[in-house]
């Protein structure tokens, strides 16, 4: 066991409500310990954000101790929770029992859990040991009168040297720790993923021999966790650990088609390794966003065909480098035969397939899909206002930014540069049209003027007239004018 006092660099790090939660558990005679994220950040100069901390005191113990605090007992694992405030944002702190678990019949729960009543027999149970790592007070409150406060790291499990060498690293045999909760094979990715690390390797290679217990797991933890890997700091390294230890494979196999599909044209990557380098380069931090654009082009190999660039036949399955065309004869090099015709309208029906099987919100559903669907616009300097205009209502104006965020990672994935004049022209114009009307509620006269014109009643007869006028608005922006959409209304109110 390794140990030793905080520095005081990292003791000015602690934040008020955590020193607050030492003193009163103290007080009561009682154990604590910060543990989790709280020692990472701690560890790198940061602050403890949501803190998660251990006791020996029992749940019923913990809710008294903190009674003025408005505490709440939220689960079944001895946790307690309460707001706190840190330099005006409210965090979450959340404090367990220490606590031994047996037997995980369903991969997901302990089926019993006994309270603890030493340290050890909580770190033993923990995740990885850098997670086991553990800050707690070395001085009692009297000693305090005398001395300033002193903290104490405390390391059962070589956490620290884990975390020096940048490994994720299961405490004790990882078999065991992914058999009593199999999400813990993609949090060991996440945490690689989100600190940069590397996983240990008996930790990667469990993760593999182990990954068909994903299965047991339900769709909205997978969802949870995964969409916690494209929110982190290397997502697509995280992508590339999920395929490669089978992961993938149990919850989004479609992503998996890709692999070894040739592309043609400027492009010298496969489908997936595209999508994993469009990934990287995604600009948007946004989870929702970077899972767009990994999965733009999911739609690719379902698509596939090979066209003869003499006689333009159409070819299924070719796996030579040349290929004689069986119609006019001509020899030509494959991959300049590859397309992906309608790729994009495939690729949406799978995300969305997918996006429901993984219990996204309708919301979240819609954007992907919308995103995944219009990525392919294709641009020309000739092309009108109005054509910008109703590609930005395809898109939706709410999604028109992150549809931009999708097609530099595109280019960027590709091995092109950021951007090009033709881009950066298109997204002028795109700012340009942004206020321009988009939608019928937009224009200056609706459905009341339209019965107050014609004197009818409410029925079919609006919709058509207001989407007619639209039409016309959306052609050409200077009709949306009161005096001119009236006299439209009459006109077309007697056709």
């Amino acid at each position: 066991m390794y140990t030793r006092q905080l520095l005081p660099d990292e003791i000015s790090l602690i934040p008020e409500p955590l020193e607050k939660a030492f003193d009163e558990y103290q007080e009561e005679g009682f154990e604590i310990y910060l543990v989790g994220g709280g020692v990472r950040n701690l560890i790198l100069g940061k602050v403890p954000e949501n803190c998660d901390l251990t006791t020996n005191a029992t749940p019923e113990q913990s809710l008294e101790v903190l009674k003025m605090h408005s505490p709440f007992y939220n689960n079944d694992f001895g946790t307690v929770s309460f707001n706190v405030t840190v330099n005006g944002k409210e965090e979450l702190y959340e404090i367990t029992t220490y606590r031994s678990e047996k037997e995980y019949s369903d991969y997901r729960r302990p089926d019993n859990v006994s309270w603890g009543k030493t340290l050890d027999e909580d770190v033993a149970r923990r995740d990885f040991t850098i997670n086991a790592i553990v800050i707690g007070v070395k001085n009692s409150r009297t000693q305090e009168l005398e001395n300033s406060r002193q903290y104490e790291l405390i390391d059962m499990v070589n956490g620290l040297i884990d975390f020096e060498k940048g490994l994720v690293r299961a405490v004790g045999d990882p078999r065991v720790r992914f058999n009593e909760d199999a999400l813990r094979m993609m949090r060991a990715i996440r945490f690689a993923a989100k600190l940069g690390f590397a996983i240990e390797e008996y930790t990667l290679s469990a993760i593999g021999e182990k990954s068909e217990l994903l299965e047991k797991i339900s769709e909205e933890r997978i969802r949870d966790e995964f969409l916690k890997i494209l929110g982190s700091n290397y997502p697509a390294d995280g992508v590339r650990l999920l395929i490669s230890t089978g992961l993938m494979a149990r919850f989004m196999p479609e992503i998996l088609e890709g692999k070894g599909v040739i592309q043609g044209g400027h492009h010298k990557l496969t489908v997936l390794d595209h999508m994993l380098e469009a990934l990287a380069e995604c600009p948007s931090t946004d989870p929702i966003i970077r899972l767009a654009t990994f999965v733009h082009d999911i739609g690719k190999p379902r698509s596939q065909r090979f066209k003869c660039r003499k006689c333009g036949k159409m070819f299924r399955n070719l796996s030579e480098e040349t290929t004689t065309c069986a119609n006019c004869g001509y020899t030509q090099p494959t991959k300049g035969m590859v397309t992906f015709y309608g790729h994009e309208v495939i690729g949406a029906r799978m995300v969305k397939e997918i996006t429901e099987r993984l219990k996204f919100n309708r919301k979240q559903i819609e954007k992907i899909e919308t995103l995944v669907r219009w990525h392919m616009f294709a641009y020309q300097s000739d092309m009108t206002d109005a054509a910008i205009r109703r590609l930005i209502r395809k898109v939706g104006k709410e999604n028109i930014n992150d549809m931009v965020m999708l097609r530099i990672a595109d280019r960027k994935g590709s091995g092109a540069k950021t951007t090009s004049w033709r881009f950066m022209e298109l997204q002028k114009r795109i700012g340009e049209q942004l206020f321009e009307p988009m939608e019928i509620n937009d224009m200056v006269v609706n459905g009341l003027d339209v019965m107050k014109a014609l004197e009818v009643s409410p029925g079919p007869i609006i919709g058509k007239v207001l989407k007619e006028l639209f039409d016309e608005v959306l052609e050409d922006t200077e009709k949306n004018n009161r005096e001119y959409l009236l006299g439209r209304i009459k006109e077309i109110g007697k056709t």
